[in-house]
């Protein structure tokens, strides 16, 4: 089809539960999206788990939207499970709680790329730098 463009749209239709789709349209408006846009973004981050694929085949504007909107989603949710058993935590506490992850989460691949020997920690320039390939 000559007028298909690779940000043309198309329609997609799913049948889900009446409950399944009014926690969907909560969640969409709790993060100020539309339904469209809320399922489309849990699908393309739901698709990352299931493959190595960077979703090359959207454009890369959309891909990087995608990308950022999954990010906020997947915060949102942290935030929600943080506060769930607390029901109150500072801005200190949470902060900590979500920094905490994101330090395990640098120090891990930090590990694997160094164990990958991709990256290496030099002394001299006192941090991390690319191995020289």
């Amino acid at each position: 089809m000559a007028d298909e463009t690779p940000t043309s749209r198309k329609s997609v239709k799913t049948y889900i539960p009446a409950y399944q789709k009014e926690a969907w349209q909560d969640h969409a408006d709790d993060l100020d999206m539309s339904q469209s846009e809320f399922v489309r973004t849990m699908v393309q981050a739901g698709r990352r788990h299931f493959s190595d694929e960077d979703l090359s085949e959207q454009p890369a504007s959309e891909s990087q939207s995608a990308s950022s909107a999954s990010e906020q989603i997947e915060l949102t949710e942290q935030i929600r499970q943080l506060l769930e058993p607390h029901q109150v935590l500072t801005w200190e506490e949470l902060v900590e709680e979500v920094i905490g992850d994101l330090e395990r989460d640098l120090e891990e691949s930090l590990d694997e790329l160094q164990e990958a020997n991709v990256v290496k920690y030099s002394g001299r320039d006192g941090g991390y730098r690319l191995v020289d390939t």
